[in-house]
């Protein structure tokens, strides 16, 4: 399996032919919708930034924590 290119490499963000056949390889998974798929990472990723802006504005409008808002505190 080819080495990732790094962040420093000449041609950064471009693939070469042999790179584009070799990822085309390992990302096939036949899991179908469900489980650690780019779409659903990107997903789980939007809604863990939700949950934190929601967190956040939750602390600033009622001044104080999460788990005293909660009556867990």
């Amino acid at each position: 399996m080819a080495k990732p290119r790094a962040a420093t490499d000449k041609g950064f963000g471009q693939l070469s032919a042999s790179d584009k056949k070799s990822q085309a390889k390992t990302n096939t998974s036949g899991g179908g919708n469900f489980g650690f798929t780019p779409n659903a990472e990107v997903w789980n990723g939007r809604l863990a930034m939700l949950g934190f802006v929601a967190v956040v504005l939750t602390e600033l409008i009622t001044h104080q924590g999460i788990l005293a808002f909660w009556g867990l505190r």
